[in-house]
């Protein structure tokens, strides 16, 4: 009977310790989270504008939207410096008491240029027949990389810094990288709404400040004490 328990009980317990031998040890392990950031100059200029239309016959409407947007494409392809986009196109039905009264037509254009006084007078001369949905400034692609790259480089130090002060502290003789995560992120202003100024021949160029955003880069981490 007693052999039949101690059998029994060897039984049990090997699945457990094959089980506990095979875990890779996780103690002294440690998370850090660090970050670096600052402000950086925006540098491009984005504004979407829009042409609308309503009526009673939407091919009439489509074809007097379709004249406008093709005409502010054109200007605007004419500045190298200026990149163009033609957005959204839709057709709605507008009721007035649940009875069908009319239609609405409407296309959006995206202008985006770093050099900001000459899409701010574009935008001026548009305005004699587009609407301004939004204005806003944002950092170009290679301006927010580089500025990137730098702050990598100080979130890592800082982040190396605080894991030696750590292991100091825990009296250890030094420690090793478990994993790393590197996110970057950028508070993007929101675009700025306008008015419609549409069909107005007098229309001013809009006064405009590029101002800055706050580019950031977090590390987050976990390193193991060496004992």
């Amino acid at each position: 009977m007693i052999r039949l328990s101690i059998v029994t009980l060897l039984l049990l317990l090997s699945p457990l310790t094959t089980w506990a031998d095979d875990r890779p040890l996780t103690y002294d392990r440690i998370n850090l989270s660090v970050s670096a950031g600052q402000e950086v100059d925006n540098d491009t200029l984005v504004s979407v504008l829009y042409a609308q239309e309503e009526g009673n016959d939407p091919s009439l409407l489509s074809q007097k939207v379709n004249q406008v947007v093709a005409s502010a494409v054109d200007k605007a392809k004419r500045s190298p410096a200026i990149k163009v986009q033609t957005l959204d196109y839709n057709t709605s039905p507008i009721y007035r008491n649940k009875v069908l009264s009319g239609w609405r037509v409407r296309q959006s254009i995206r202008l985006e240029s770093g050099n900001a006084a000459e899409l701010s007078q574009l935008i001026g001369d548009l305005q004699q027949q587009l609407g301004v949905s939004s204005i806003s400034y944002a950092i170009s692609p290679e301006r927010k990389q580089e500025s990137e790259t730098k702050l990598i480089t100080q979130a890592i130090a800082a982040f190396r810094k605080r894991a030696q002060m750590i292991t100091q502290e825990m009296g250890r003789s030094g420690y090793r990288l478990v994993n790393m995560n590197v996110n970057t992120s950028g508070i993007a202003p929101r675009p700025r709404p306008m008015r419609a100024m549409a069909m107005q021949a007098d229309a001013a160029p809009p006064t405009l400040e590029a101002g800055s955003r706050r580019v950031e880069v977090n590390i987050n981490g976990t390193i193991e004490l060496k004992p």
